[in-house]
């Protein structure tokens, strides 16, 4: 039994298949599955009718056998043609021939209840059949042979009713049977092509989705990229700037250096006036240590840029220290420095990069101090945030000046005593309070000084300090 069965889905398969190419779609691939099952289904039927008209012992005419001998030629011609992928020829010759062919078993004088045939020919020709003129035609064939056999030709001579009844019922069941039959295919077929459908929809939205997400995200690594080239062009554009005025700027403290020990040995200079050029090549050197120093934290703020390790601070202990540091520098100009942070303020942000910014803004707040003026440091504590503030009786800063300073480049005048600079620290200043969730601001006005001011994240207390 299972050999039977494996058989037939053997041969089911291979039916199926008759003229089978990949590049049919799935529907019309089972289009033509069905097709091929339906004539190899009219295969049968025919070889069925002329096996038992052979052992019967009436006589029939040429004519007759040729009728009955149509179904299994009709399927044969539909067989080739399909098999040599001419789906559509195979089509239309089946869905004129089998009319004609029924039409002249009407035409011998013979009712043998096919009628409902021609209804089943019409149906299954607009399923099958692909081209509206050859629907059209096949159509209109079935539906003039319907006509012709039940209404013009109504005297027949043989009625198989009268003979043989229920042979004669049996045609019309099985005729309703193929059109039920045929509908629920077109029914099935058409549901599973929307399922089909709707699936491929589906998967089509998803890839849509996909495509728009991954357009998104290459846009936005595209944006990232070209703000981020924008950001090393500007940083190129500055280092090449900055390097170059480092450049000329460290050879005037080492000329000066050369220049003094170079006098001191070819020209024995006295001890008076080798006095008298130390100050000079002092202020020269003490300039070139801050630059080296600036220009260090600067590098190492670049290789590092999220290298950030804020903790509690307190603000009052990071002026002493600095004030310690710059003493000496402001005592040379009889600067004196007044702080008003007395009591510990604290705040929260790195302790190294708070510490340059203070010793930074000091450092430039002593530079343009003319002699015996006067600089004063002072904190504000906010809702928030802290603000630290040193003032200055300085020279003050041009709205030029002050424009340069604010913009994102470096910006360096000399001070009073003619101390050099290159504007490194203060975009140090800028930068690093950036990094630690602050922002400075800086007032001025030509002859009356200038404030400095920077806010920091305000600290919790003593509890946590380092």
């Amino acid at each position: 039994m299972n050999k039977a069965l494996q058989s037939f889905f053997r041969f089911h398969g291979y039916v199926w298949n008759v003229g089978y190419r990949p590049s049919l779609g799935n529907y019309e691939k089972r289009k033509l599955g069905i097709f091929n099952s339906m004539n190899v289904l009219g295969l049968f039927i025919g070889l069925l009718l002329m096996t038992t008209a052979l052992f019967t012992k009436e006589h029939y005419s040429a004519y007759a056998w040729l009728i009955a001998a149509s179904p299994v030629l009709i399927s044969i011609l539909v067989l080739i043609a399909n098999y040599n992928e001419r789906y559509e020829l195979a089509r239309v010759v089946f869905f004129v021939l089998y009319p004609v062919v029924t039409t002249l078993v009407y035409a011998l004088g013979v009712d043998a209840g096919l009628e409902f045939f021609f209804v089943l020919y019409g149906v299954l020709s607009v399923f099958f059949l692909r081209n509206i003129y050859n629907i059209i035609v096949s159509f209109s064939l079935s539906m003039a042979c319907y006509f012709v056999v039940c209404v013009v030709w109504k005297d027949y001579e043989f009625h198989l009713k009268m003979t043989n009844y229920y042979f004669y019922l049996f045609n019309h069941l099985l005729a309703i049977f193929f059109i039920f039959y045929g509908l629920l295919l077109i029914k099935n077929e058409n549901t599973r092509y929307q399922i089909q459908t709707r699936d491929k929809n589906w998967q089509l939205r998803r890839s849509n989705l996909k495509i728009l997400r991954q357009k998104a995200d290459i846009s936005g690594k595209a944006s990232l990229l070209e703000e981020q080239t924008q950001q090393l062009s500007e940083l190129n554009t500055l280092k090449n700037k900055l390097f170059s005025v480092i450049a000329h700027d460290l050879k005037a403290p080492l000329y000066a250096l050369r220049n003094l020990f170079r006098n001191v040995q070819i020209y024995d200079l006295p001890g008076d006036e080798i006095k008298m050029l130390i100050p000079e090549v002092v202020n020269e050197l003490t300039y070139t240590t801050g630059l080296m120093e600036n220009l260090l934290q600067w590098a190492k703020s670049q290789m590092q840029a999220d290298s950030v390790r804020p903790q509690l601070l307190d603000i009052a202990r990071i002026t002493r220290e600095v004030l310690q540091l710059l003493r000496l520098q402001a005592e040379a100009k009889h600067i004196y420095i007044n702080s008003k942070i007395e009591q510990p303020i604290f705040v929260y942000a790195d302790k190294d990069m708070i510490n340059l910014v203070l010793r930074n803004l000091l450092s430039n707040a002593i530079k343009f101090t003319p002699e015996e003026g006067s600089i004063c440091i002072e904190a504000r504590e906010m809702r928030g945030h802290i603000e630290v503030l040193v003032q200055d009786t300085g020279t003050g800063i041009s709205p030029e000046g002050l424009q340069k300073l604010m913009e994102e480049n470096y910006y360096s005048t000399r001070g009073t005593e003619g101390e050099a600079g290159t504007g490194l620290g203060l975009m140090l200043c800028k930068e690093f309070l950036s990094r630690n969730g602050g922002r400075m601001r800086i007032e001025s006005e030509p002859g009356k000084g200038s404030t400095f001011s920077f806010t920091l994240p305000k600290g919790g207390g003593p509890a946590g300090e380092e």
